[in-house]
């Protein structure tokens, strides 16, 4: 069967690469695929700004056993006592900016190099392609081997470091079952909060692709290694899941700042249950 070639126009502009059709339109999509990329940016944009704000702020971001994970864990002098390293502060005094500015190195590196999230700032902020079927403004595709995007490529050690500061927050959450005296045996709405936030960063971390490669990467037979396979089979059901657990622990590191926060400036009263 015949198939009918659109010829560009006399004043058609010139392709935007050699690869792609020869069409005039920058896309024949007719919905609306611009929607996607525009909010993605917007939320990533909003979530920059608020964590670059509350990581200088060096304020408010501990009370009464309750500790923002911006600032966990406490490594300089410059932080709470009560910490949970225990007071140890290893990189001790000689940093004198807020201690989220080395905190959040490891974290952010994690989200950054994460291959969902290349996937949305690659559409939301450098259209390399905005969409599926619509064309990008670039003609030519350097892939990851310049740097920054070179970085990427260190996903895999960001995860193990992501790793650890799960297992940081989560006993975060386990110390907020203590009440100001710190006597054990009490939980709060804060306690729930900080568990939230723990459960949904494992979720992301146990979803990611790096997990997946882990648990079933480099086996010749899956039969030899029944709990690698055991491990490989919930990381891809978990994986295709993936993209909505970064956005809510996304959000979620977001909540739990913004509540330690208010509870830390006396805006809110954290809620006793027990």
């Amino acid at each position: 069967m015949a198939t009918d070639t659109i010829a560009p126009g006399p004043e058609a502009p010139a392709p935007l690469s050699p690869a792609r059709a020869q069409i005039e339109q920058k896309t024949l999509r007719t919905d609306r695929w611009w929607l996607s990329p525009l909010l993605t940016m917007l939320v990533l944009v909003a979530f920059i700004f608020y964590a670059t704000f509350r990581a200088f702020q060096n304020a408010d971001y501990y009370s009464d056993g309750l500790i923002s994970p911006f600032y966990s864990p406490c490594i300089s002098t410059n932080c709470v006592p009560d910490s949970p390293l225990g007071g140890f502060t290893f990189i001790g005094t000689w940093w004198k900016l807020s201690p989220a500015l080395l905190i959040l190195i490891f974290p952010l590196g994690f989200r950054m190099t994460c291959y969902y999230y290349r996937k949305a700032y690659y559409r939301a902020f450098w259209q390399s392609p905005p969409a599926c079927a619509v064309a990008e403004p670039h003609g030519k595709y350097t892939g990851e081997r310049r740097f920054p995007l070179i970085l990427n490529n260190a996903h895999r050690y960001f995860f193990y470091a992501g790793l650890l500061f799960n297992v940081i927050l989560t006993w975060d959450a386990i110390l907020a079952f203590r009440n100001a005296d710190g006597a054990w045996g009490h939980m709060s709405l804060g306690t729930l909060v900080l568990l939230a936030n723990a459960s949904m960063l494992w979720l992301y971390s146990a979803s990611c692709h790096s997990c997946r490669h882990i648990m079933g990467g480099k086996l010749k037979h899956f039969s030899k290694h029944p709990l690698r396979y055991k491990g490989w089979t919930l990381a891809s059901k978990l994986n295709h899941r993936h993209m909505l657990f970064a956005w809510i622990s996304l959000f979620g590191v977001a909540l739990t700042d913004a509540y330690v926060a208010l509870v830390a400036n006396g805006t809110f009263s954290n809620p006793t249950f027990f």
